[in-house]
């Protein structure tokens, strides 16, 4: 099965030691170093393993942010930084510029769960951390905040797309499909334009996805809004209202084949080539002429010259992020173990500092061969 959500490729990080010779002068503090080095190796390893679920992620980040914290905030919970806040450099890779459809029930649950609170982690690093950095971050880098505010919609969008596709496996009301891939496809013209002031040499693959995506779910919502219409024997306008999704679904299909030419960071995923994708248009297809059959023998409507407006609002199914806490600190933060990192002694040749011409190996990603396409089907 081809992928269907667009990434971009696994940032990758520089060896970090925990090291402080000199600095560090009791075992409390060296234990403190050895489980922060283990910790984060263990959670380093678990972003390329395929057995890694999200408890086991979630409960390695606890461990290794819990023992990192020590290092950022002040044991006292005052707003007053840690004395070792600046002690260690991170050197990580850069994304831009250097799921699968057919999943069980609580498999759909399990990507929904995780897309909102990556979502809520962005949201969490934009507005608490980018403003406290000492320099702001650079043009199109991983800490531009709107890289980090086109993540947030993107993961918001995504799950959206979970809810959309399990309304249509339970058969809902065309009229609330409708409003939500109206709104879907709000979220990714939003993060299109995000990045929209971005240099296109490293971002036109991820708009190229962006853009799709918006076509493709405004095609789906003109489809469904048609279907209400006829419903409320407005016929003349549920043709229009089809004839624009097929409008979009061409161009949905037009930017697939742009995509897939388009270089870039990230894998080239093939939404086109998921039954999903292909059944919108088989079912544009199908009810527009069902639309035309009747109108040509019960209903004698004149088709509008403009497409009708979608005012559409979702009542239910909108996705927020999950509000993200860091867990609590390590109880092996004492004010002792602090006081067992002696900043004075400090070598002055500070080889904590990675070294310019220091080279990042990237992440290898783990080969997911794609499955049989057996459909976008949530049961």
């Amino acid at each position: 099965m081809t992928h269907w959500f667009h990434r971009n490729p696994l940032k990758a990080t520089a060896p970090v030691s925990f090291n402080y010779y000199g600095v560090v002068t009791g075992p409390s503090a060296s234990k403190i170093c050895n489980d922060l080095r283990s910790s984060r190796a263990r959670l380093l390893e678990l972003f390329t393993d395929l057995s890694c679920n999200p408890e086991m992620m979630k409960n390695a980040a606890d461990t290794y942010f819990s023992l990192l914290q020590g290092f950022i905030n002040s044991l006292d919970e005052s707003t007053q930084e840690s004395k070792l806040r600046y002690i260690q450099n991170f050197k990580w890779t850069d994304t831009l510029q250097g799921q699968v459809p057919s999943i069980t029930e609580d498999e759909a649950k399990e990507v929904y769960r995780s897309l909102k609170i990556a979502a809520g982690i962005f949201k969490h690093l934009k507005e608490s951390h980018l403003p406290k950095l000492i320099t702001p971050a650079e043009k199109g880098r991983d800490l531009d905040s709107r890289l980090v505010e086109a993540y947030i919609i993107q993961c918001q969008a995504e799950a959206q797309e979970v809810t959309i596709a399990r309304a249509i496996e339970l058969k809902h009301a065309p009229g609330l499909i409708a409003a939500l891939a109206y709104e879907t496809a709000n979220f990714y013209q939003k993060a299109d334009h995000t990045l929209s002031s971005l240099e296109p040499a490293y971002s036109a693959k991820w708009r190229k996805y962006l853009h799709l995506k918006m076509c493709f779910y405004t095609a789906y919502a003109y489809c469904y809004h048609g279907q209400t219409l006829l419903a409320s024997d407005k016929c003349g306008e549920a043709i229009r209202s089809l004839q624009e999704a097929e409008k979009f679904y061409a161009n949905a299909e037009a930017l697939c084949k742009e995509y897939g030419e388009t270089k870039g960071p990230g894998p080239t995923v093939k939404p086109s080539g998921h039954l999903f994708f292909r059944k919108l248009g088989n079912l544009v297809k199908t009810t527009l002429e069902k639309c035309q059959r009747e109108n040509g023998f019960i209903y004698f409507q004149k088709i509008p010259t403009e497409a009708p407006q979608l005012e559409l609002k979702a009542n239910y199914g909108l996705v927020e992020p999950v509000p993200f806490e860091f867990p609590p600190i390590s109880t092996h933060w004492t004010p002792e173990t602090l006081a067992a990192f002696d900043l004075t002694k400090r070598p002055k040749d500070d080889s904590t500092k990675p070294k310019p011409e220091e080279e990042v190996k990237p992440v290898k990603e783990p080969d997911i061969k794609p499955q049989k396409d057996t459909g976008c089907y949530i049961s």
